[in-house]
């Protein structure tokens, strides 16, 4: 555990993840007479059990396929480990060699066979489609799919969840990104709307890693938060006696903020290193929590996966039965595929033709027009290369993207789709719904 910060796994939530991944393999060993370094084929035995436990025991130990998968590198990575520091002479898994390409370049990889099949990526969509984000967003805001009030709903906070709904699905930032960001570090609103995408810094102390890193967001979504911060969240904080729980620490008193930093009890510190533990016990001069979303009372407001699930459970209840669960993680994907999108089909070469008699960034239109789809994505999501980008777009549907933009380059020149081979897809999709496959 001590080596993990210096061996690929900087962040505190990851530590926590393996430790209690490794302990509950031991003790499952231990429940069956298995030592954690025994021979390589009770190793085998107990690893082929607890497959076993975890596919068809019981149902509060059970885990999906790809739960599995991500659990089992774990202890893959415990043995190696364990093996070249001389405590172990056997490992449980089995490997097979594999080449990882990229860009021309390869290196020899070893990939455990300690898997379950999983779906298809095609299968799973894991991100909104442009209707569904639509009626995501108006959910947010009380509104039913037509745009008028949901009378059957008598939500609170509806402002501030719809400010912060869009902030999620414009920037791609992660849960702890955007749950603990600080009303001063979100950018000033440019003196007039436009099409280009603002660069919107996210703070290292709340990454994933502590690396920071610079997202887009759109003109709407950021207008939306600085509405939300001058006038609810104002009246909601203003005259706020809230202070912190004894349980979660010494208040912080704020006093002198600025864009940069303030003073924290009488000391100088800058935002951008404060943790999600340390930005919760913030108070501000006037009173109330220093987070962005607040609740009645002035306290900070986390608790986002909870809102998501019940809009999406409303909508889904009220409007579009086939409407899917939405957690903020999803918020992200659907991100990552609309940026994809407007990378591949020019989007952004539109926009700045648009905004070329404004004051609009030339460096980042040429960047964001220019550069390889896959590294814009790779910073935006703050991955460390290229290769996680490509992984994590695999699980998702983006073959649709590449084939709209063929389409429509080929409208845009006079061509037309072969109207037999339309009818022959058809006929073969048909086909598969009445066998019962799809």
């Amino acid at each position: 555990m001590r080596e993990l910060p210096a061996s690929g796994a900087p962040a505190p939530s990851s530590w926590e993840n393996y430790a209690r991944v490794v302990k509950e393999w031991m003790e499952f060993l231990a429940e069956h007479g298995v030592s954690l370094f025994d021979s390589r084929e009770r190793l085998k035995a107990g690893l082929s059990r607890y497959a076993e436990h975890r596919a068809a025991g019981p149902l509060k130990a059970r885990f999906a396929a790809t739960t599995w998968g991500q659990h089992m590198s774990i202890p893959s990575k415990f043995y190696r480990w364990a093996i070249n520091e001389g405590y172990a002479e056997a490992d449980p898994f089995t490997y097979r060699a594999a080449r990882a390409l990229f860009a021309g370049t390869g290196r020899e990889v070893k990939v455990n066979l300690a898997v379950r099949r999983t779906p298809k990526p095609h299968v799973t969509i894991k991100y909104l489609e442009p209707d569904f984000t639509e009626l995501f967003r108006k959910g947010l805001r009380g509104f039913a799919p037509d745009g008028s009030q949901d009378t059957g709903f008598h939500g609170r906070e509806l402002s501030r969840n719809g400010a912060v709904g869009d902030h999620a699905l414009a920037t791609g930032m992660r849960l702890q990104e955007f749950t603990y960001l600080l009303p001063s570090e979100i950018p000033s609103l440019p003196p007039e709307p436009t099409a280009v995408p603002i660069p919107f810094p996210v703070p290292a102390g709340i990454t994933k890693g502590k690396k920071f890193r610079t997202t887009r967001t759109s003109y709407e979504a950021l207008a939306g938060l600085h509405d939300y911060f001058d006038l609810d969240r104002a009246a909601t904080t203003e005259g706020s006696l809230w202070r912190p729980p004894r349980r979660w620490g010494e208040p912080l008193m704020v006093t002198e903020p600025d864009a940069r930093g303030g003073l924290i009890n009488g000391i100088r510190r800058p935002w951008a290193l404060l943790t999600p533990a340390e930005r919760r016990r913030l108070v501000a001069p006037e009173g109330g929590s220093c987070l962005l979303a607040v609740k009645n009372g002035g306290g900070p407001f986390t608790a986002w996966a909870t809102v998501f699930e019940r809009t999406s459970d409303r909508i889904r209840a009220r409007f579009e039965p086939r409407f899917p669960h939405v957690w903020p993680h999803r918020c992200r994907h659907t991100f990552s595929m609309r940026t994809l999108e407007y990378l591949v089909t020019g989007h952004y070469r539109q926009a700045a033709k648009l905004v070329r008699d404004t004051d609009a960034d030339a460096a980042l239109v040429f960047y964001l027009s220019k550069a390889d789809p896959l590294l814009v994505l790779r910073d935006l999501l703050g991955h460390s290369t290229v290769l996680t980008t490509e992984k994590y777009l695999r699980r998702l549907d983006t073959t649709c993207i590449y084939r709209e933009a063929y389409e429509g380059a080929g409208a845009a020149v006079g061509l037309t789709g072969d109207a037999g081979a339309d009818r022959e897809a058809a006929a073969e999709l048909t086909e598969d719904i009445e066998d019962g496959v799809l």
